[in-house]
């Protein structure tokens, strides 16, 4: 028979109630990062591209890419290749069936994204 108060339920998980978690949101970041870095290695390629081109050509793509808003993907990019990739060492944990438990793997993501931050500055500074 059917089920008369079907459309009385409420989704699950329902937006005003769900809180997000860390490695739910960790997880959605290492899509949006993935995507970013597609993104920034147009910028990349557009700047190699230029310089086989001709000067004029060049200087206007190294104009853009040295700007403050070029040197701000840049800096982006950067905290996004840490992040992808200590995202994808903490894949690499639990695909040998280890961080499940919700403890760690809230620390793993914890890791992830203070490591990434940290990586960041280090290369920053140094280069």
């Amino acid at each position: 028979m059917a089920d008369v108060n079907r459309g009385n339920r409420p989704l699950s998980p329902h937006i005003s109630i769900y809180r997000p978690q860390w490695t739910s949101m960790t997880s959605i970041l290492t899509r949006i990062t993935g995507n970013a870095l597609m993104l920034a290695s147009v910028l990349i390629v557009w700047w190699f591209l230029a310089a086989s081109y001709g000067e004029d050509y060049f200087n206007t793509a190294n104009g853009f890419v040295t700007s403050w808003f070029g040197d701000l993907i840049m800096f982006g990019s950067l905290w996004a290749v840490w992040y992808h990739f200590l995202a994808g060492l903490r894949h690499l944990y639990w695909d040998s069936g280890r961080g499940f438990e919700l403890d760690v793997a809230k620390k793993l993501a914890y890791g992830v994204v203070i490591g990434s931050f940290v990586l960041t500055i280090i290369t920053a500074v140094i280069l």
